[in-house]
């Protein structure tokens, strides 16, 4: 029941690493079948996010055991040479893995503090993996106590009450450059739950026209409903781009959906007037070169971090209530995980004194010839009973005493005291 998380997020890697080794839905699921196949894990989970991609899972073996091998799978599976990748990678365990879980789903450990996407992201992500199998009842376990460190987190503390998300510090942004948004026009690539965020935020601030792009013109269309705005054909680059001020993409595509040549034709056709891109999509959705253009402000994920820390500054008094929450689900995930492998322990043991009864009997056969088979079986009847007595108390308390699962901290000790290496497994 060892947890091991091999991952790396917007502390640990650039955006140019990051977005080489993000998963699209299709990737997390062939990621999970190879990790079983190859006997790595048995229970997977994978998290891509717009700052971070990590592997949870439940490994055959010991967790640090299995971490290079996850590592090494992460390099081969995205086509990343093990010693650019490696730098950037973290390894957690147990009790440290499940900490940093409900820290990024109390938005603890995001780049924005208290950002409000990541537990809608985390939720996504364990509803993918748990519909198609790839979990159980570890992680089954484990991150339905990291939703609920999001909720208590947002409806507790101010990082809930004032939450801080991407798209409102695009929007910011945004505003550095052309001030009030009143007399600008915006176009949003893309349709999901950032876009539909971003366009919010641009109607709260008095957008004057906004238009909207989508490969699926028909979900273009329902979001132009609900929020207001224009809908565009998707790749009609000269009309949006020509009109357009504020540029906010976040469209999930491997490969650049803004490319160069199509900025640098805009820019000409509006006579290098100011164009203001944000990219919110991991994979970048602009290339990057675009940001050589003359007049065109290419902002990406990283380009946040001056936001980031006005924006940590102003909430910092309330991280030692969110650390709170988390240091009090991590105790209660540690305490049922240590409640299931004790009760297995006990099971264990029982197995264990009934093969040495049965053997104890054997080797004094020749000296008990004197007592009739139902004698034997009589005696052997009682030392069972006797056994059964001295395990079904202790059993019945670690099924029944939460506080007594709490005091005991290292079950695998009491395995290694009680069992041999043969029966460990």
């Amino acid at each position: 029941m060892e947890i091991v998380l091999v991952g790396l997020n917007h502390r640990t890697a650039p955006v140019e690493v990051r977005e080489r080794v993000s998963f699209t839905a299709e990737q997390s699921r062939k990621a999970a079948d190879e990790l079983r196949s190859r006997g790595i894990l048995q229970e997977t989970l994978v998290l891509s996010t717009c700052n971070r991609s990590e592997i949870y899972g439940v490994p055959p073996e010991t967790s640090h055991e299995c971490a290079p091998g996850l590592s090494s799978f992460l390099s081969e599976f995205h086509s990343v040479r093990p010693d650019v990748l490696g730098v950037s990678l973290y390894h957690h365990y147990d009790r440290e893995a499940v900490r940093h879980l409900f820290r990024v789903a109390g938005g603890l450990d995001s780049m924005l503090l208290g950002e409000a996407e990541i537990l809608g992201q985390v939720r996504e992500a364990y509803r993918y993996a748990h519909e198609y199998g790839a979990t159980g009842p570890v992680l089954n376990r484990l991150f339905q106590g990291a939703l609920e460190v999001g909720k208590r987190v947002r409806s507790e503390t101010e990082l809930g009450t004032r939450p801080m998300s991407v798209a409102s510090a695009g929007v910011k942004l945004a505003e550095r450059i052309f001030g009030k948004m009143h007399e600008r026009s915006a176009l949003v690539l893309g349709a999901g739950t950032i876009s539909e965020q971003v366009v919010n935020q641009l109607r709260d601030r008095g957008i004057a026209r906004l238009f909207i792009m989508n490969r699926s013109r028909e979900r273009a269309e329902e979001l132009s409903l609900r929020v207001g705005g224009t809908v565009l054909g998707w790749g009609d680059w000269e009309t949006a781009l020509t009109t357009a001020d504020v540029v906010v993409a976040s469209v999930a595509s491997e490969e650049p959906v803004l490319r160069r040549e199509f900025l640098e034709a805009a820019m000409s056709a509006r006579g290098n007037r100011a164009l203001f891109l944000m990219d919110l999509g991991m994979p970048r959705n602009v290339e990057a070169s675009a940001a050589e253009l003359y007049n065109a402000y290419v902002y990406n994920l990283d380009d946040l971090t001056e936001i980031v820390e006005q924006n940590r500054h102003a909430r910092e008094s309330e991280v030692p209530k969110a650390e709170t929450i988390v240091d009090e689900h991590v105790g209660k995930f540690l305490s049922w995980q240590a409640s299931v492998e004790l009760v297995g322990l006990v099971d264990a043991l029982r197995a264990r004194l009934r093969e040495e009864r049965a053997a104890f009997i054997r080797a004094r056969m020749d000296s008990m010839n004197h007592l009739s088979a139902a004698e034997r079986e009589r005696m052997e009847s009682m030392m069972d009973e006797l056994l059964e007595k001295l395990l079904l108390a202790p059993a019945e308390r670690l099924r029944g005493e939460k506080e007594l699962r709490r005091k005991i901290q290292n079950v695998e000790a009491l395995r290694d005291l009680f069992l041999s290496n043969r029966e460990k497994t």
